[in-house]
């Protein structure tokens, strides 16, 4: 996946922070606040895990693609909401990439 597409939906994220509500989807979320935003965020991931559970009986993926991206897409506004980026996450994830998963947790002491 190229991060061309986290980029530059980043930006549209961050430019409709500051929209009028009723011009875009996600300046209404953003007007709405924070945990109208957490509330769609948890929305979406229930929605994937159904998906998920559907997909494992189905052998079909398509909803689960659909609601992943959903779950996203989602979780971007929130973190636009908060003034992070994709950017953060990926590089987190950079972070990790070497380390052992077990080593990682180990090494959070407390935090699960």
């Amino acid at each position: 996946m190229s991060n061309d597409i986290l980029s530059a939906l980043a930006e549209v994220l961050e430019q409709r922070k500051h929209a009028a509500a009723d011009s875009s989807y996600v300046a209404s979320l953003h007007a709405k606040g924070l945990n109208k935003i957490l509330e769609k965020v948890g929305e979406e991931a229930t929605e994937t895990l159904l998906a998920a559970k559907d997909a494992e009986i189905s052998g079909q993926t398509k909803d689960l693609v659909y609601e992943t991206a959903d779950l996203w897409f989602h979780s971007l506004v929130m973190l636009s909401h908060l003034g992070l980026g994709p950017d953060a996450i990926l590089q987190e994830l950079e972070r990790r990439f070497d380390l052992s998963g077990l080593d990682e947790k180990a090494a959070r002491t407390g935090k699960e």
